[in-house]
This record gives C-alpha cells, sequence and structure tokens, in this order.
C-alpha cells in the first residue's frame, strides 16, 4: 500500500511511538504528548499505576505486585492492548475536540524501514482502537529526513542514520524515496547493556540502567573530557554496596562491538548505492537523528570511518514526527513522493 501527500493532507493526528518516547502531533496544534513509552501495571488488579515519565522513574524501584512494561520495541508493537492503555493515558482529553469534529478521523504513523506486515497491522489495530477510522503508514526514515529539513525531493542523494534506543537505521534518499537502508539492531539499550555486561565481568559490579547514563560522557570527541569517573553499584559477589573508578577507554571497549555493527550496516548500504549517488554524499555527508543521535562521540565515530562529513540534526529526537507533521499541515512541496512501505 502506498500513501501520497494529499491522503495525508487529510488526516488530523501523526504519530511516533518509539521504543523511549511515544509522541502525538496534532494537525495545526503542534506536539501534544512527548513522553517515554512506559507503563506501570498493578499485577493484583491489573490496574495502570502510571504512564511516561511517572512510570519510567519507577523502574527497578517497584514492589512485587507493580511491573514496569515497555510495550513498543524498536517501533514495533508488542502488547497492542498495553500501548492502547497507555496512549490513552497519555492522551486524555487532549484529542477530544479532534475526535469530536472528525467523526471519521484519520491518523498517520511512523514505521520503522522494513517492518514485517503483521508489526504494520499491530499499529493499524492500535490507533483503531483508540478511534482513528482510518490509519496511514510512512515510513519513519522518510519522515525524519523530512523533519531534518533534508531536500529529499531533489534528484540527488542525502543520507540519514537514525538512532534510536533499540535500533539503528541508515538510508540514503533521492527523489522522495529511499535508494537503499539497512536496519541494525543497535541502539542506545543495546550499548547501555554492554557497559553494563562489561563492568559485571571485570570489576564484578552491578550497576542499574540509570547509572549508564552519565558514563556516555566520557566517549567525547578526543577522549580526553573525562578521563574516569567513580561509577556506584552493587557487588556481584557479596552484594554490598561498592563502587569502583572506571575511566573512558573501559567504556569505549565495552560499546566497541554494537559500534562496530553500526559501521557496518553504513558500509553496506553505500555499497548498494550507484556511484554518482555516493559521489554527492562526499559532499552532502551524513545527518544524525534519533534519540540517541545526542551520544557523545558517535559523530566523530562515523566521521573517522566513513570520511563523510557528519552533523547532527536540531531536536534530533523529535525529527519524524515533525516531518510527518509538516506532512499533515502541507509544508511538503508535491513531489516524486514514497513515503510508506
Amino acid at each position: 500500500m502506498t500513501v501520497s501527500l494529499d491522503q495525508l493532507r487529510r488526516c488530523t493526528v501523526a504519530v511516533d511511538l518509539g521504543a523511549s518516547k511515544a509522541r502525538v502531533y496534532l494537525k495545526n496544534t503542534g506536539l501534544i504528548v512527548d513522553e517515554p513509552s512506559v507503563a506501570a501495571v498493578d499485577c493484583r488488579t491489573g490496574s495502570l499505576v502510571a504512564v511516561g515519565t511517572d512510570a519510567e522513574h519507577m523502574t527497578g524501584r517497584t514492589p512485587e505486585h507493580i511491573r514496569v512494561v515497555r510495550p513498543i520495541t524498536g517501533g514495533i508493537i508488542v502488547n497492542i492492548d498495553m500501548a492502547q492503555r497507555m496512549l490513552r493515558a497519555l492522551i486524555g482529553d487532549k484529542l477530544s475536540k479532534a475526535w469530536r469534529f472528525k467523526p471519521v478521523l484519520r491518523a498517520a504513523v511512523c514505521v520503522p524501514h522494513g517492518s514485517e506486515p503483521l508489526a504494520q497491522r499491530a499499529t493499524i489495530e492500535t490507533l483503531a482502537g483508540l478511534g482513528a477510522r482510518r490509519v496511514e503508514l510512512v515510513d519513519s526514515l522518510i519522515a525524519a529526513a523530512v523533519g531534518c529539513g533534508l531536500p529529499v525531493e531533489k534528484p540527488e542523494a542525502t543520507m540519514i542514520v537514525m538512532s534510536g534506543a533499540a535500533t539503528t537505521q541508515v538510508a540514503v534518499l533521492s527523489l522522495g524515496s529511499i535508494v537503499a537502508a539497512e536496519t541494525i539492531p543497535v541502539g542506545r539499550d543495546v550499548m547501555d547493556r554492554a557497559v553494563i555486561q562489561h563492568l559485571r565481568n571485570h570489576h564484578a559490579l552491578m550497576i542499574p540502567s540509570q547509572e549508564v547514563h552519565p558514563l556516555h560522557q566520557m566517549l567525547g570527541a578526543d577522549g580526553t573530557a573525562i578521563r574516569s569517573t567513580e561509577v556506584h553499584g552493587r557487588d556481584a559477589a557479596s552484594g554490598m554496596a561498592r563502587s569502583v573508578l572506571i575511566d573512558s577507554e573501559s567504556v569505549r571497549l565495552a560499546v566497541r562491538t554494537p559500534l562496530n555493527a553500526v559501521l557496518d550496516g553504513l558500509r553496506s548500504v553505500l555499497h548498494r548505492c550507484p556511484p554518482d549517488l555516493v559521489a554527492d554524499l562526499a559532499d552532502r555527508g551524513i545527518t544524525l537523528t534519533g534519540g540517541s543521535a545526542l551520544m557523545p562521540g558517535l559523530d566523530s565515530m562515523l566521521r573517522a570511518a566513513t570520511g563523510m562529513p557528519v552533523s547532527v540534526a536540531d531536536n534530533p529526537d523529535g525529527c519524524a514526527v515533525r516531518g510527518l507533521g509538516a506532512m499533515l499541515e502541507g509544508r511538503v512541496r508535491p513531489m516524486a513522493f514514497d513515503p510508506v512501505r
């Protein structure tokens, strides 16, 4: 199925369901939901305890009868019922007017490139359960490229690397379509787990996921901004609280394997592109988007591996929903556009 810009202009709501955050954009209004895609559930009653930021703060801190769940993984809905309940709680009455004045509400939603039909069906059913009578699926790579302000409609290459919580998507676009693309199952969560496992194997220290994020600052371009830092956690053998001093080289060693997988996917995409487009990229470079785009050292690593300029988009984690909102509001000029599967 293919959707045109005319069909998208009939939509009222743009939705970007990521593994890290859920975003909802209301036409001619702006972003009305920008919350972590997390829900806390009481296992005894089945009721929702919290959603969004409140639920995220509960991770690793709940009693046995409360479970923190993520119904979306890598942009794919794995629990339709929980995703509907979470979105309904996040949206609240913010879309009441849209539902009241649009009896046949249309929604546009970002889907990961190359997603399976079953995953696409789960996305449609989730939004249909919230009241949408028609759901248009848009490739998240094209939506993000539009949101970055890239000239995707021109007959020249633009390359985008969309690094999220669970996956990294790489694509080369020209004339409004994807020429070559690759999805690598590596994101910020995978890198966090690699650091956690490294500390457990080499220092016998177990740390919560929240303690990993400050360690990312040690991956700066020159590696000298933060040479070492103290990390607090639990001793794997005794269970007692303990601290160790971690240097930047140790963190680089921990994330080397997942980062190499991203580089392999990027090289694969370039290998499948015509030489003329690759020549364009030598001048235009790579645009980095997604929630993990601001991870220190990622842009410099891509620059060193490819020899091409690498720039980070403004507000990179919101590019996809902004691009989808621009399509809904007619701020993207008609072209040979193929925004969907």
